[in-house]
């Protein structure tokens, strides 16, 4: 009698191509290196779904659904998803190779019926896509200029300048209208639908144009001005404020506006001092961290970026390996009761800081807490805490450079802590520490089932290079689950966020492109 399942998956492979939308392109999975079958592919247990009891970021009446509209899964940077991700019962693991080289897909959004959309970095140019979420597929793909950086690296041999590299639509919005926001390598905003057409098949439209070359230096190393003699200032994000605003800041400290509706731009500087990082925005202003201190800004009438407030940190003496600059890696978290957290650069010991963010708040009386983490010498981290309630979840990523740092099975130091702000907000205490190796990864949680979610690889004395998916309890911080994406480079995360999908996916980007995690159906 004929194997049944064989039977099925064949008709399956046949009918692919009819089941997918008109115009898209089948996922090409992404290659693993050798030594996959030397390690283990899942250890742990199902876990059980848990929810996390606590009330939601505001919904920012400008920015689609919270959880799905851009990398830290909200305005408050809150980097959490209220959709129950992968419980590890059997889950399977999908990719999607970009490029033959790169491909990286970052920030991942999802629209009203759950299409994917993200951008890709690859050495030709960063990559709108319209994605499948379940298959991987491209359904529509839409080109950005190549970033300055990378045109760099490739004339100089210096491949370090991509990695820190922020720029050129990595940090995107998806608006209320299920409209893309992204500041592209030319200092140009710009406004991105999608769309279908007769024939089912799928288009980017760009709807506007903002061009910001008249308030930014825009003297940017490309293949026609290989050696520039000006400054080239790349926009590092942008997000909308309550009152739809569109703000936007740069690598070289530039904050500022424009009007959606008459096209008029407003910006100051800031001396002397970078923005790497995203930003957060509440109904009470506009947080901003660059390297030398923590900003609360409102907007003038004519859309003019105001501070409402400026509080500096230990900035430290240097760059630690697994930053991107001297200063805080972190996007502000914006959460509890009116705090606002991120992380310094103390030089033996990183600190969590929480702040109380009212504009009236006394100098003396704004820091809450200063809460040290991780090992002394070996502590830094360039990504998002997670905030929820009045805990935060804050994870190490010193030692991680780029991809070329873990090679040979080598990891990190690692770590993650959970800290929570008193009730009485007298001070802060440390709930757990978890020893999980997460190099650079945004952690996620999805507050539907109570697990965080990391991307962790763990030192091999064979110099195999495996990376898994785990899952760590919000409430105690053990180690429920893990599953093997991949093996080899192609799947270091480098820096990508894991997001959760309505449909209870979990993806990651990676450095070829990106993988889904799912339970069985």
């Amino acid at each position: 009698m004929p194997n049944r399942v064989l039977i099925r998956a064949l008709a399956l492979a046949l009918a692919l191509p009819a089941l997918l939308p008109m115009g898209a392109v089948q996922a090409e999975e992404i290659p693993r290196a050798p030594g996959h079958r030397l390690v283990s592919s899942y250890e742990g247990a199902p876990a059980t779904a848990q929810p996390v009891p606590g009330q939601a970021p505001p919904q920012h009446p400008f920015l689609a659904p919270n959880g799905r509209s851009g990398m830290h899964a909200d305005a408050a940077g809150s980097g959490t998803h209220p959709y129950a991700g992968p419980l590890g019962r059997d889950p399977q693991v999908t990719s999607e190779k970009i490029a033959a080289l790169g491909g990286e897909c970052a920030t991942a959004t999802f629209d009203a019926a759950g299409r994917l959309i993200t951008v890709c970095g690859t050495f030709q140019g960063f990559l709108l896509k319209l994605l499948d979420p379940r298959t991987l597929a491209t359904l529509a793909e839409y080109k950005l200029p190549q970033r300055s950086s990378t045109v760099e690296a490739i004339t100089r041999l210096d491949f370090a300048k991509i990695f820190k590299d922020t720029s050129g639509g990595a940090y995107f919005y998806l608006d209320d209208q299920d409209r893309v926001v992204l500041a592209d390598s030319r200092q140009h905003i710009l406004r991105i639908a999608h769309e279908r057409a007769a024939d089912g098949s799928w288009r980017f439209v760009v709807e506007d144009d903002w061009d910001l070359t008249a308030h930014i230096a825009h003297d940017c190393v490309s293949w026609a001005n290989l050696f520039p003699r000006g400054t080239c200032d790349p926009v590092t994000s942008v997000m909308p404020d309550w009152q739809g605003r569109i703000w936007w800041v740069t690598r070289l400290g530039r904050v500022g506006t424009v009007d959606a509706d008459t096209g008029a731009i407003r910006a100051i500087r800031l001396e002397g001092e970078e923005i790497q990082n995203s930003f957060s925005v509440a109904d009470d202003g506009v947080s901003i961290v660059s390297d030398h201190a923590l900003y609360s800004f409102r907007a003038e009438p004519d859309g003019t970026p105001r501070a409402q407030w400026r509080q500096t940190y230990d900035r430290g003496t240097g760059t630690k390996p697994g930053s991107v600059n001297q200063g805080s890696g972190t996007t502000p978290d914006l959460f509890g009761d009116g705090y606002v957290a991120i992380t310094d650069n103390a030089d033996d010991r990183m600190n969590v800081l929480v702040y109380r963010r009212g504009a009236d708040v006394p100098a003396g009386e704004r820091l809450v807490c200063k809460v040290p983490v991780f090992a002394s010498g070996r502590s830094t981290t360039d990504n998002s805490l997670i905030s929820w309630g009045n805990s935060l979840v804050v994870e190490n990523n010193y030692g991680y450079e780029d991809p070329t740092s873990l090679l040979l099975g080598r990891s990190v130091t690692g770590g993650a802590t959970r800290i929570d702000v008193r009730a009485d907000g007298s001070d802060c205490d440390t709930v757990w520490e978890s020893d999980v190796r997460s190099p650079s990864t945004v952690p996620k949680l999805s507050t539907a089932n109570g697990l965080l979610y990391f991307y962790a690889k763990e030192p091999n004395r064979l110099g195999i290079d495996a990376w898994y998916l785990t899952a760590v309890d919000f409430r105690t911080g053990q180690t429920r689950w893990k599953l093997l994406t991949g093996t080899g480079p192609a799947y270091d995360n480098n820096w990508a966020p894991i997001t959760i999908g309505p449909d209870g996916t979990a993806y990651a980007g990676v450095f070829n492109g990106i993988v889904a995690v799912r339970d069985r159906d």
